[in-house]
């Protein structure tokens, strides 16, 4: 198999506008359970036509506990090697996970820079009796063979996550600006993520 060399974004963007498309963007929703990343997964899907990935959605749909750790290893690995050629191809895509490690971040970013693609991250991160609130109404983690998570699971997950750091989000290209019509800051997400 012969390797395509990379192309820079901007000769990315030019081939778009020179045939009236738009460029291939990715989009990295990143936060704890109770975020709001499907929330903001959805509504960049139908903003810029875009396939969503989510572990946890393909998990359910196999029928499989998403506490699983070597299953989701498995999907989160099919998913990373769709997204680039997806991304190749034109279809921007939403990656919906935790990503609570920088390297799953950059590793994600280089597929889309490999393809002159853009990487956008969304960064969600609502304090924790917020997240608390919205995951013990939920029943996500109810399903058959799971369990539910908990306070200390996510007090735990607090302490050793990632958090991106402005040096990290400055290696990401900016959201695109909000249009009418779009609700930046509305109820469902008011805790960040928007940087229009």
């Amino acid at each position: 198999m012969i390797a395509a060399a990379p192309l820079p974004r901007t000769a990315g963007l030019e081939a778009c506008q020179d045939h009236d498309m738009h460029p291939a963007r990715l989009f990295i929703v990143c936060g704890l359970p109770g975020a709001g990343k499907t929330t903001r997964a959805v509504e960049l899907a139908e903003r810029f036509a875009a396939v969503r990935m989510s572990s946890d959605d393909w998990m359910e749909r196999l029928d499989v506990d998403i506490w699983d750790d070597v299953v989701r290893a498995r999907v989160e690995r099919l998913q990373h090697g769709l997204v680039g050629g997806l991304l190749r191809v034109g279809t921007s895509v939403v990656v919906e996970r935790g990503t609570r490690a920088r390297r799953e971040r950059d590793e994600l970013r280089a597929v889309a820079e490999d393809v002159g693609a853009f990487a956008h991250l969304e960064f969600l991160d609502p304090p924790l009796d917020v997240l608390w609130d919205r995951v013990s109404a939920r029943e996500r983690e109810r399903s058959p063979g799971s369990r539910a998570i908990t306070r200390a699971d996510l007090e735990a997950w607090s302490e050793t996550w990632e958090r991106p750091t402005p040096d990290e989000t400055g290696t990401f290209d900016p959201t695109p600006p909000v249009r009418a019509g779009d609700r930046p800051g509305g109820p469902a997400y008011p805790y960040g993520g928007w940087r229009p």
